[in-house]
């Protein structure tokens, strides 16, 4: 399974919730409850973390590690972090391939902290990541599979082709099936790519629901937006589950624990 991160950073056991008597750091308490100082501190963070992946020192502990930086950033900043099912991600050795909804950047940047501390694992990502002059070295460095978004078919094959390697290579591979971050979970634009992959591999997948929208999508970077502290975080890690026949039931069931899970959430 490779290595995995033990310099006690990482979060352990089933569940993991942010302290009710967690302390926001000084510098937010300061910023008058602006998103000035968030948005300061994780653009600086991510050129640290470009420097290393142009020195070719940014491996998987270091990714996980510092995607855990950014969860202990937006908790001082306010956020409120509710995660379950982290079992789950290990629950069995061979590979999976996670498939979640996709609602703003705090899922790319906190799914590394919580997968890759645990297995190897790599994301299905649009081609243009890899090439941003602030993201492209760190995406690179951790060899995703990459999507042009102009060709369906050929976005199809390339998942299938290089996600198939990855799981026979035990690096399981996370897939957001919205073509889009969303705010609104929209069951009809949530495709099937990932159940493909986990039929044409042979492993078994692991749905991922989340609720996310504390940070907000940026107006004019799109990546970067404001925070709201009012929103509480939340992931949830289910069941693995195998795929049988053509995999519509699986497809299904994915759609059900995600729709249920936010539902759930609404109602909290």
């Amino acid at each position: 399974m490779g290595k995995s991160v033990k310099n006690g950073h990482y979060l352990t056991g089933n569940c993991y919730h942010t302290s009710d008597n967690h302390s926001r750091s000084v510098f937010d308490k300061l910023s008058l409850g602006t998103s000035a100082y968030f948005a300061t501190a994780f653009i600086a963070g991510l050129a640290k973390n470009r420097q290393l992946a142009l020195a070719g020192v940014f491996d998987r502990e270091t990714w996980a590690d510092k995607s855990l930086n950014v969860l202990r950033l937006i908790e001082d900043c306010g956020g409120r972090f509710h995660i379950d099912g982290l079992d789950n991600i290990t629950k069995i050795k061979e590979p999976v391939v996670f498939i979640s909804n996709h609602m703003s950047m705090l899922e790319s940047m906190v799914f590394p902290g919580l997968i890759a501390s645990k297995r190897a694992v790599t994301f299905v990502v649009k081609h243009s990541l890899v090439t941003h002059p602030l993201f492209g070295p760190i995406m690179k460095a951790r060899n995703p599979i990459t999507v042009e978004r102009k060709d369906p078919i050929v976005d199809f094959k390339k998942v299938m082709a290089e996600g198939t390697e990855n799981l026979h290579r035990n690096i399981s591979v996370v897939i957001f099936p919205q073509s889009q971050r969303m705010t609104d979970f929209i069951p009809e634009q949530f495709n099937s790519l990932g159940i493909k992959l986990a039929k044409k591999a042979k492993v078994q997948i692991v749905p991922v629901a989340i609720k996310t929208d504390f940070w907000k999508n940026g107006k004019l970077i799109k990546d970067i937006g404001a925070i709201n502290r009012k929103l509480p975080i939340h992931i949830e890690f289910g069941e693995p589950i195998a795929i049988e026949g053509a995999g519509k039931n699986e497809h299904q069931d994915v759609i059900e624990f995600i729709t249920s899970r936010l539902q759930k959430w609404e109602m909290d």
